[in-house]
């Protein structure tokens, strides 16, 4: 088989590789090259990309949250209701 093809399983891990470390310019061209042929890794790596972004963003602490807040009167009845229990 070509070097530069890799199997799918060698290009999920060089997609996963990627994420944490840099890829060699050899990697970078298996991965580039597999991606244009193959959809299924091309979409795994699209899968991938947006799933460590939004982990990021959930655990980035100095990014602003989106998250409802809730009014001062919500707070007090979801504590009275609390209370009761």
């Amino acid at each position: 088989m070509n070097k530069l093809i890799n199997s799918c399983k060698k290009t999920t891990e060089l997609i996963d590789k990627e994420a944490i470390s840099k890829l060699t310019l050899t990697e970078k061209a298996q991965l580039q090259l597999h991606k244009s042929m193959c959809k299924t890794c091309n979409a795994y790596a699209h899968r991938s990309k947006f799933l460590d972004n939004a982990i990021g963003k959930l655990f980035n602490h100095n990014a602003p949250h989106n998250k409802a807040k809730l009014s001062d009167d919500s707070k007090s009845k979801i504590l009275e209701k609390l209370k009761k229990q």
